[in-house]
């Protein structure tokens, strides 16, 4: 398994299609047997979910999402949970035992992320993901 976090500096990143970089964890046994880090290459926005699809990524933790991107997870099979902050080591393995604290009702306004007047809002639905469950 394989779990990505949008990443700056050690932390969870806020905010999903403005993210540089995620920090990919390779998961064995349930435990995190592997991590790099990785550029986005200045994608953002929906052509990320397409590259984690592309590294295989099973499930996202990150802090804002907005409903495009929500989708487009959706679409390419990948779990997520949103509202996360602090350290992306310790979110991973707060995941893996069953303890990540989550918002599964996030929502970011999109004009502090450089969206202007756009009237649409980021929200998060884990969409049947328990928090309690173990990997």
């Amino acid at each position: 398994m394989k779990i990505a976090v949008t990443y700056e500096d050690g932390n969870v990143f806020t905010h999903f299609g403005r993210t540089e970089q995620f920090k990919i964890y390779d998961i064995t046994g349930g435990k995190v047997a592997d991590a790099q880090v990785v550029g986005t290459d200045g994608n953002g926005h929906g052509a990320l979910a397409g590259m984690l699809a592309g590294w295989n990524v099973d499930i996202l933790i990150c802090g804002g999402i907005g409903a495009g991107a929500q989708s487009a997870l959706m679409e390419a099979g990948i779990r997520f949970y949103g509202g996360v902050s602090g350290s992306a080591d310790e979110a991973v393995d707060a995941l893996l035992s069953g303890t990540l604290a989550y918002d599964a009702n996030v929502h970011c306004d999109h004009s502090r992320h450089g969206h202007h007047d756009e009237e649409h809002y980021c929200g998060v639905d884990t969409h049947g993901c328990p928090g309690s469950e173990r990997f």
